[in-house]
């Protein structure tokens, strides 16, 4: 996988089209398959990585990492990790994460009518 150097045109094109766009900072957060199907799990409740791996067979265990690194990064989602043996990891929402249950509920429905559309 690729990444864009801060030093590149193309990173401060995509940076300053972000700044003046809250649509595209927004989808720069949970743009991209695998960020957007993760919220859309633990809308539910906490989730274990094991669960969430069980979810979506399809993703690595790695990107599944990278996934929820960059969602805690970006504050959507919480991690804790409970001192037993063995550890206990949880991945739950955020505030600011719960907030996003309306769009993924539009994008849903949205997605559901395209589908029937375009067949």
């Amino acid at each position: 996988m690729s990444t864009i150097k801060e030093t590149s045109s193309n990173f401060v094109n995509k940076q300053a089209l972000a700044d003046e766009c809250p649509e595209v900072y927004a989808a720069q957060i949970i743009g991209g398959q695998w960020a957007l199907v993760i919220c859309s799990w633990l809308i539910n409740g906490k989730l274990r990585f094991g669960e969430l791996k069980s979810f979506l067979p399809n993703i690595t265990e790695r990107m599944l990492s990278l996934q929820l690194r960059k969602l805690e990064d970006s504050k959507i989602v919480k991690r804790t990790v409970y001192a037993e043996v063995p550890p206990r990891v949880e991945y739950e929402l955020t505030a600011i994460g719960y907030d996003l249950k309306p769009v993924i509920e539009q994008l849903d429905k949205w997605g559901q009518k395209h589908k029937r559309l375009s067949l």
